[in-house]
C-alpha cells in the first residue's frame, strides 16, 4: 500500500491556460482547496478549485506558470495552503507561503497550520461594547470605533486611505500591548518598502508582523494572502490571548481578486461583472475577525470606491460587516483638510448614549448638526454671499469653519512632507475643544490658527503672543 502512495498522488498537466491549470489523476482526485506542485524543485504551485470530472481537476495558480506544459508531472501535497504560526513571525515580512521576503535569516522554531479555518463559534464571541482609542480627533469624537469591532475606511484614489492607515498603526502601537499585523492585498511593492522602513524607524516591529500579496502577483495569490494573514492573527488571539489589530490594505483588491478566479474558471458573471460568490467570500474572510473570550481582533480595513461610487456592490458588501465606516471625501482633501473623513457620511454603531456617554454622544450630534446646517447654507452663500444671511446663521457657518479646522491634524507619518511635527489627542481634550468652538470661546480667534493643532489651547497661543508684542511696543 506505501509504495502506491506516491504513484497515487502523481498527476500529469492536462491543459494550461494562462493561471489556470486542469490536471488528470488517474488513481485518486484531490480534493477541493488542496496544493499541487509541478515544475523544478515544485516552483509552480496551484490550487484545486474544481473537479470537473472523474479524472480532472481545475486549479488557479498561485504563482507565474512560465514552463508548464501539457504532460508535465504534477504533485497533490496533500493539504491546503499553511501559513506559520509563532513567536518567531513577529518583526518579519512574508509572503502568501509564509516565505520571508524582508532578506532577513530563515524562518526556524514556527508551526504550520491551514489559512482555512471556520469563524470562532457564537459561544466564544464576547459582546462586551469597548471603545478603541486612536488618538486622532476627528475618528474619536465622531466615529468611536470598536475594540474588536471591524472599521472601513471608504475613499477613491487619493484621497488618503494608506496615509490615515499607517498613522493609526503608529498611534495604536503606542498604547496598545497587543500585536499588529498589516496585510497589503494587491498593494503597490513602493508602499510595502515604505511602511516597512517607517515602522523600523519607529522602533515597531518587535510587535508587528506584515503580510503582502503585491499588485503584480496572480490573483490566486492576492486571493489567499488575507486568509493567511488571519490565521496568524487567529494564533495570538487563541492561543496567546493577546489583542490583535489587523489591518487591511486594501479589502477591495481581495474582491477583485475573487472576480478575476470567478472569470478565469468561467463562472457567469453578476451585477457589474462581479463574481456571484462575492458575498460568501467576503463573510467567509470576515466572520473570522472576532472578539472572543480569550481576546480581540481589531480590524481596519481600507476600502476602495470605484469611480467614488458608493453603490458599487464591493462598497455595498463591505458596508454590511462594519461597526464603524469612516468615509474619506475628494472635496475635502481638495480643501486640505485632513484626514479627509467626511463627518456626515461616516458612521459608528458605536456612537450611542449607552456606550460613549451622555456627554459625548450629545456633543457628536451637535458637531454634526452644526456641520449639516452649514452644508445646506452653502448654497446661498455662493450665490448671495455671507452678509445676507442672518445673524444667527453667521454664527453657525463660523461655528462649523472652526470645528471643521479644528477636526485637521498633522501626522506622525507625514513628518517629512509637511515638516508639521505630529498631534496625538486624547478623547477628552478633543471633546472639551469641540465643546469650547460650539460654546463661542473662540469667535474671535481667526479660523486659520485652528488649522492643523493638536489641543485648542494651541489655537491661543498665536494671539497671545501677539497681544503680547504689541503690548511691548506700546511700552
Amino acid at each position: 500500500m506505501d509504495e502506491k502512495t506516491p504513484s497515487a498522488r502523481q498527476g500529469v498537466v492536462a491543459a494550461v491556460r494562462g493561471s489556470v491549470v486542469d490536471v488528470r489523476f488517474d488513481e485518486r482526485l484531490p480534493s477541493i482547496r488542496t496544493l499541487l506542485k509541478a515544475g523544478a524543485d515544485g516552483r509552480i504551485v496551484m490550487e484545486v478549485q474544481a473537479q470537473r470530472d472523474a479524472r480532472h481537476v481545475r486549479a488557479i495558480a498561485l504563482t507565474p506558470t512560465q514552463g508548464l506544459a501539457r504532460g508535465m508531472p504534477v504533485q497533490d501535497t496533500g493539504g491546503p495552503l499553511m501559513a506559520p504560526v509563532g513567536k518567531a513571525i513577529l518583526s518579519r515580512m512574508f509572503d502568501v507561503f509564509g516565505q520571508p521576503i524582508d532578506q532577513g535569516p530563515p524562518l526556524t522554531g514556527v508551526d504550520w497550520r491551514s489559512v482555512h479555518n471556520s469563524p470562532p463559534p457564537l459561544v466564544r464571541r464576547s459582546t462586551n461594547s469597548e471603545i478603541f482609542e486612536t488618538g486622532i480627533k476627528a475618528i474619536d469624537v465622531l466615529v468611536p470605533l470598536e475594540r474588536g469591532g471591524k472599521a472601513g475606511l471608504f475613499g477613491g484614489a487619493g484621497v488618503g486611505k494608506t496615509v490615515l492607515l499607517t498613522e493609526l498603526i503608529h498611534n495604536m502601537v503606542g498604547h496598545h500591548e497587543g500585536v499588529s499585523i498589516f496585510c497589503g492585498i494587491g498593494e503597490r511593492s513602493r508602499e510595502g518598502q515604505e511602511l516597512y522602513s517607517e515602522m523600523k524607524a519607529a522602533g515597531v516591529l518587535p510587535n508587528m508582523v506584515m503580510v503582502f500579496g503585491q499588485m503584480n502577483e496572480l490573483p490566486g495569490s492576492r486571493f489567499r494572502v488575507g486568509h493567511a494573514a488571519l490565521t496568524m492573527a487567529e494564533f495570538f488571539r487563541d492561543d496567546q490571548h493577546r489583542d490583535v489589530l489587523l489591518l487591511i490594505d486594501n479589502i477591495f483588491r481581495f474582491i477583485q481578486a475573487g472576480s478575476e478566479i470567478s472569470a478565469l474558471m468561467g463562472h457567469m458573471p453578476s451585477r457589474l461583472g462581479y463574481q456571484p460568490t462575492l458575498g460568501t467570500e467576503l463573510a467567509g474572510l470576515q466572520e473570522r475577525i472576532a472578539n472572543t473570550d480569550s481576546g480581540a481582533i481589531t480590524a481596519i480595513e481600507a476600502v476602495y470606491v470605484p469611480a467614488d461610487d458608493f453603490t458599487d456592490p464591493a462598497a455595498v458588501h463591505t458596508f454590511s460587516h462594519l461597526s464603524a465606516s469612516l468615509v474619506l471625501s475628494r472635496k475635502r482633501a481638495s480643501e486640505g483638510l485632513y484626514p479627509a473623513i467626511d463627518p456626515l457620511q461616516s458612521s459608528s454603531k458605536m456612537a450611542t448614549p449607552g456606550i460613549v456617554g451622555e456627554r459625548h454622544y450629545a456633543l457628536a450630534q451637535e458637531i454634526r448638526r452644526t456641520l449639516a446646517q452649514y452644508s445646506e447654507l452653502k448654497d446661498i452663500i455662493a450665490m448671495l454671499g455671507l452678509e445676507q444671511l442672518s445673524q444667527q446663521d453667521r454664527n453657525i457657518v463660523a461655528r462649523a469653519r472652526r470645528l471643521e479646522r479644528f477636526l485637521t491634524q498633522p501626522f506622525f507619518t507625514t513628518e517629512q512632507f509637511t515638516t508639521q511635527k505630529g498631534r496625538l489627542v486624547s478623547l477628552a481634550d478633543a471633546l472639551d475643544g469641540c465643546e469650547r468652538i460650539l460654546r463661542d470661546e473662540f469667535k474671535d480667534v481667526p479660523e486659520s490658527a485652528l488649522y492643523m493643532i493638536g489641543k485648542v489651547d494651541e489655537a491661543l497661543a498665536p494671539a497671545t503672543r501677539k497681544a503680547e508684542s504689541a503690548h511691548a511696543d506700546a511700552a
